[in-house]
């Protein structure tokens, strides 16, 4: 069975947030990315390929880590924030 462009999950927000999470902090890649914020590479490599959601707790570390508020998470994400 082939994969269409159709059958992948959109990543496009999650790569961005993670690009501008890593550039805020000032880290050089994912694997510094995943120690400043004290998750296995395994949580990034997933997120990025849109294997995992962006969790709620994830994104209150990110904002902490980071200084992103809340609002720019959501923004970066493509939701709305209620």
């Amino acid at each position: 069975m082939s994969t269409t462009s159709q059958d992948l999950p959109d990543t496009t927000g999650a790569n961005q947030l993670l690009d501008c999470v890593r550039e805020r902090m000032g880290v050089k890649n994912d694997a510094a990315l995943c120690r400043a914020l004290e998750v296995a590479p395994a949580v990034i490599s997933k997120i990025r390929h849109g294997k995992l959601q962006v969790t709620s707790r994830m994104m209150i570390r990110m904002h902490f880590r980071s200084g992103l508020s809340i609002a720019e998470i959501f923004a970066l994400l493509g939701l709305e924030a209620k």
